[in-house]
């Protein structure tokens, strides 16, 4: 499942990496607890809108950039989640005649001993 929490948690977090700022200072400037600002960025706790609005004023962000990326990293997890893996079949390529003595193998070969230890 995915948590929305998690994901504005991360992109809050990297907006504050990016500045170089510590979670006191981003903390002191929106005016919540270290802890409280620690447990949102985890993705611990849900950011209400009016605390968003003051992270997003102390990092000097625009919400709306913010849930912009939000968005983005949504929708590559919704598809990531929503792909089932397909295996991949490779046509043989033919080789030319005489062609193995000059091209390199790209399977090793078996020795006499990988053969007695199967």
């Amino acid at each position: 499942m995915i948590l929305l929490r998690r994901l504005l948690g991360d992109v809050l977090r990297r907006q504050r990496q990016r500045q170089g700022r510590t979670l006191r200072e981003v903390s002191a400037a929106a005016r919540v607890s270290l802890g409280y600002l620690s447990e949102v960025e985890r993705g611990q706790k849900e950011a209400s809108s009016e605390l968003l609005s003051a992270i997003c004023d102390a990092l000097d962000v625009r919400m709306s950039e913010v849930m912009r990326e939000v968005s983005d990293e949504l929708s590559l997890a919704e598809l990531a989640a929503s792909e089932p893996v397909r295996p991949v079949l490779v046509e043989p390529v033919p080789v030319p005649a005489g062609a193995p003595d000059r091209m390199p193998s790209l399977v090793p070969k078996a020795s006499a001993m990988d053969v007695v230890a199967a």
